[in-house]
């Protein structure tokens, strides 16, 4: 029986399984999207595999689901990359990555290195946004081989005339693919190989760093085994890892009570949003909302003419998806509102959510797009005991789906023209997962700049599916982890989990959807508390103001939902009050910006502290450059105190080395040289330290 190995691209894959390859292939082609790669622009074709190839590679991470999904990277980012690595005997195995970005036509390649029993680990870094594409492969390289045995007899005493004569294949095969100099050098060396009256420079020669390094800069690579699968990367703009959003409505932007607001009186509130430090602006859906089954104030079924309706409930005869509601302004004053907000640094954030009014455009025009009840009503939303009569859902398994996914492509591509290059995505979980591969897919091959944040506050695997099938960001469980052990368990699972390669997560203390029951007490400190995680734990978080920073907590009775919710009424809020949490937001946003650590969320880990109402943890930027200690009191009524552990194995210290901790908040410095040191918070005065370390260095002048 014969067996086969694909060639793609220059690189040799093998596999003793030819139909796992095929298959692979199969999927590939259905399935095929710039976040995969795509085997149409590649050459392929089968080929004889060669028995001789030895080397095994196997058990590759990062790799998603057999390559099926990218790892998400941002630029400038590193891609560190392991696998086991492996041949039989003790011959010297040496090992490679492949890499290029989807615009390139050839491959790069970046040595790896052995860590111990069989593990190689090596890194590529990403300059380039978009898709890329990375193998591995392996070989036994013989001239490296030669080298090491030869210096074994050489060690033992033995005579290795004929061994040196046996090196000469090694050196001469470098000889037309050095530079000059180098080839004049190895001809000396040829020469003196050959020469018994230089058998002790011959020696010196074969055991020589110089020698060492030519074979690992040319290396030898006959018989080269590569992994059978090509694995993809997406590659994205810096914001889709780090940035901090604020979420308001812009109907409540007026400053007179039962007058809606208008994108004019907006942009008057995003001077102080940037000066709080914030850099994207989400908005609700500002389309133009339905009118039957209108919902009125607290939910209610009974709305009176003056109610404003849920944004959610999209479309009327004014329009759809790609209409504006005709009090917030025109097409022009939003487009001006986005300018507006990007002078400030601000960018804009839109809700794409994927639901109809009764009364919008697609139902009568595409009735085929919605399902139908016997008695000829559509089939509203339901999510018992919650009823949405005023939502009518998009029907995924219609006959007519290849024009409905071409609509809903277009509404995205509609906003990206005003000048729109994020979405925040409206319960994704609930629409068709192949759809959303399929449209992120088309939009980023356009616009790969654009960024989608999933908003699915549902099951686990779900949501890591939506993050797999191209989301850029995903909403998490931090609304509801209060204790310590909570925290800290779900920190680890996000940092330390496989879905630290493709899930990054948006910390949001709140929501319009969600009044924690922790926040409804009311109680500042809390306020405090949990902002200041959601913003250093996460390098994405967002907050839904001004009903965050205002404390705004009644809740509707026995629910986790605002009594008198901004989702069915306009507020109007006085934009200027200052407290101690819009003071906390700006000195926190500065110290996201200027430190690296915050920057990114995966370089997380704990440290010890000897009380249990005390969170201690390290951060630290990807060169590791940037160190913080961030202590938090859990506990906001009452002054806690303990002894906190530096991290002194990743810092490379020792307790009794004298670290300097510089609070980012206070501006004060204290010397630490214990292993664990004191602490105290108060949560009135300030429940959290935000320190950089500087370990002291001290120079002992020589007399």
């Amino acid at each position: 029986m014969r067996t086969y190995f694909c060639f793609f691209g220059g690189f040799s894959l093998s596999s003793n399984d030819c139909g796992k390859i095929l298959s692979y292939l199969f999927l590939q082609y259905l399935y095929a999207s710039i976040f995969r790669f795509n085997f149409r622009n590649q050459t392929i074709q089968l080929i004889k595999m060669e028995p001789q190839h030895r080397v095994i590679i196997e058990n590759v991470s990062p790799e998603i689901d057999h390559g099926q999904y990218a790892v998400k990277r941002v630029i400038g980012q590193w891609l560190m990359v392991e696998a086991d690595i492996y041949a039989d005997g003790h011959d010297i195995v040496q090992a490679q990555i492949g890499y290029r970005h989807a615009s390139q036509a050839h491959w790069q390649t970046v040595r790896m290195k052995a860590l111990s029993n069989d593990r190689w680990q090596g890194r590529f870094k990403v300059e380039l946004m978009g898709a890329y594409q990375y193998t591995l492969q392996g070989w036994i390289d013989h001239a490296l081989n030669w080298q090491h045995n030869i210096g074994r007899k050489i060690k033992d005493g033995q005579k290795v005339s004929v061994e040196l004569l046996d090196g000469l294949q090694y050196l001469q095969r470098l000889l037309p693919l050095c530079t000059p100099v180098e080839g004049r050098i190895l001809q000396d060396w040829m020469e003196i190989f050959q020469n018994e009256a230089e058998y002790p420079l011959a020696l010196m020669v074969s055991q020589s760093v110089d020698l060492h390094t030519l074979f690992v800069k040319y290396p030898y690579q006959p018989l080269i085994s590569t992994y059978p699968l090509v694995l993809p990367v997406w590659v994205d703009r810096s914001k889709a890892l780090f940035s901090a959003w604020y979420e308001f409505f812009p109907r409540s932007a007026s400053y007179l009570p039962g007058q809606h607001g208008t994108f004019a009186e907006a942009e008057k509130i995003l001077p102080r949003i940037a000066d709080l430090g914030f850099d994207t602006i989400y908005l609700p859906p500002i389309h133009p909302i339905g009118t039957d089954f209108r919902k009125g104030k607290n939910n209610t079924l009974s709305p009176t003419p003056e109610d404003v309706g849920s944004p959610w409930a999209i479309g009327n005869v004014e329009g759809g998806h790609k209409a504006i509601h005709p009090q917030l302004g025109t097409l022009e004053d939003f487009r001006h509102f986005v300018q507006k907000a990007k002078d400030l640094g601000l960018e804009i954030a839109l809700d794409y959510a994927l639901q109809c009014s009764p009364n919008h455009p697609y139902v009568k025009a595409y009735p085929q797009w919605f399902r139908w009840r016997p008695d000829g009503t559509v089939q509203y939303a339901e999510n018992p005991p919650k009823k949405y009569q005023d939502i009518l859902p998009i029907n995924f398994e219609t006959e007519d789906w290849q024009n409905l996914w071409e609509e809903l492509k277009s509404i995205l591509l509609f906003w990206v023209n005003q000048g729109v290059s994020i979405f925040r995505v409206d319960n994704p979980h609930t629409k068709s997962f192949v759809f959303w591969e399929w449209v992120i897919a088309e939009v980023k091959k356009q616009h790969p700049e654009v960024l989608f944040l999933s908003e699915a506050f549902t099951r686990p695997k779900v949501m890591h599916q939506l993050a797999k099938l191209g989301f850029s960001q995903s909403y998490t469980y931090y609304t509801w982890r209060n204790t310590r052990q909570e925290i800290t368990a779900y920190m680890q699972e996000l940092t330390q989990g496989p879905g630290r390669e493709y899930f990054r997560p948006n910390f949001w203390p709140n929501t319009p959807d969600i009044n924690p029951y922790p926040l409804q007490g009311g109680q500042e400190n809390l306020f405090l508390i949990r902002y200041f995680m959601a913003a250093t734990l996460s390098s994405n978080y967002g907050i839904y103001g001004p009903v965050y920073e205002y404390m705004v907590h009644q809740p509707y009775p026995n629910k986790e939902e605002y009594l008198d919710s901004e989702k069915y009424e306009t507020k109007v809020w006085d934009w200027s009050i200052e407290n101690r949490l819009t003071a906390l937001m700006r000195k926190v946003n500065r110290a996201r910006r200027s430190q690296p650590a915050l920057q990114q969320t995966n370089h997380f880990h704990l440290c010890g502290v000897n009380n249990e109402a005390l969170l201690a943890y390290y951060k630290h930027d990807e060169a590791c450059q940037n160190h913080l200690l961030l202590i938090v009191n859990l506990d906001p009524y009452h002054t806690q105190v303990g002894g906190v552990r530096p991290p002194f194995e990743q810092l490379e210290a020792s307790p009794g080395d004298t670290l300097i901790m510089h609070d980012l908040l206070t501006g004060q410095a204290y010397p630490w040289m214990y292993e664990y040191n004191y602490v105290s918070l108060n949560p009135y005065e300030s429940p959290f330290h935000l320190f950089r370390i500087e370990k002291q260095v001290y120079e002992i002048e020589m007399v």
